[in-house]
């Protein structure tokens, strides 16, 4: 037992040497405010991932960047009338806010009335929350951006947010990207943190996930990434992509398929149950941090009152259905995947 013991303390202190502190743009929370330069109204119509050339300007910062739509249901016309973009820098700074980053995720908004601005504030808090509860998580910046054509011409300016890359997720915590196939044992799953990110899937009402498996032919997984501690055979799933949460509730979020439930706003534990004793005790985690994460959704910059009221209603519905482990094993746990 105490050679085991040994080996966690040397392993932890590994880790902890090997991580390294949060870049320039995600050591602060406050929002910035940018503006992109570039063939917007172009990329509104052509949703092809061509990188177009563009300028992104912070305060005296100017920078090189490419633009590019991405993602799958949100670069759709026909669901969002503007799309989520990759921002690429060329070449990466060597200096200022946005130092050491080369390319980055860009969550915008989907349509141009200032209401569909909460739908994307609200995925900023579910990242949040989620970075409270553990530093394994990504990172995130709110921005209120400025767009422009090449002309000058102003169109829009709303708030958005950049998501930490995954290859800096990985320096920041001491970790790599493991090489894995189609899918992973669950016996190859953290039990702590794979309990945890169940769980907090639960509180969020979020239902498209899999920390094991993805999308035919496109490998592992679905909106989770696995990292690699040092010296560890274990890997660490790590959840992104929020949109089709209830806490969200995009007009576009469906229930995926294969679930009998008539809403996202309908949570259903989808946690594997040999790590139940981990969600009991993340479960306790959580309630001692209630008050912190009642107070992220409640302090989002720029959301509106009506939103700030339902999330917190439906977060504190969560917190009901966890106030004692008999209720958390009687409610919760009672889905749990075999």
């Amino acid at each position: 037992m105490r050679t085991f013991v040994t080996f966690l303390i040397l392993l932890g202190t590994a880790a902890a040497a090997a991580a390294q502190e949060a870049s320039p743009l995600f050591a602060g929370q406050e929002p910035i405010r940018i503006v992109l330069t570039g063939p917007i109204s172009s990329l509104q119509g052509d949703r092809s991932e061509t990188p177009r050339p563009a300028t992104l300007t912070l305060g005296a910062e100017a920078h090189s960047v490419t633009l590019a739509p991405r993602g799958i249901t949100r670069r759709m016309k026909d669901i969002c009338h503007f799309p989520p973009l990759r921002v690429r820098f060329v070449p990466p700074p060597a200096q200022g806010l946005f130092a050491g980053q080369q390319q980055l995720k860009l969550v915008t908004h989907c349509r141009a009335p200032e209401r569909f601005q909460d739908h994307v504030l609200l995925e900023y808090a579910a990242y949040r929350m989620l970075n409270r509860l553990t530093p394994q998580s990504l990172n995130v910046r709110l921005a209120q951006i400025a767009y422009r054509n090449p002309d000058g011409r102003p169109l829009v300016t709303r708030a958005a947010f950049f998501i930490e890359d995954w290859d800096g997720a990985a320096r920041r915590l001491g970790m790599s990207r493991p090489r894995v196939g189609d899918a992973v044992a669950r016996t190859q799953l953290s039990p702590a943190e794979a309990a945890r990110a169940a769980l907090f899937a639960y509180m969020i009402g979020n239902l498209d996930w899999s920390m094991r498996v993805g999308p035919k032919g496109e490998g592992c997984c679905h909106n989770f990434r696995l990292l690699s501690p040092p010296g560890s055979a274990r890997v660490v799933p790590i959840p992104y992509d929020f949109d089709f949460s209830g806490l969200v509730d995009a007009p576009y979020a469906q229930v995926p398929e294969g679930l009998r439930l008539n809403s996202v706003r309908e949570r259903q534990y989808r946690g594997y149950c040999m790590h139940n004793a981990e969600a009991v005790a993340a479960a306790a985690d959580f309630r001692g941090r209630q008050a912190e994460l009642m107070t992220v959704v409640s302090t989002v910059p720029g959301l509106s009152d009506g939103s700030k009221r339902r999330a917190s209603a439906y977060i504190g519905e969560f917190f009901r259905d966890i106030a004692t482990e008999e209720k958390l094993r009687s409610k919760v746990l009672r889905t749990c995947i075999r």
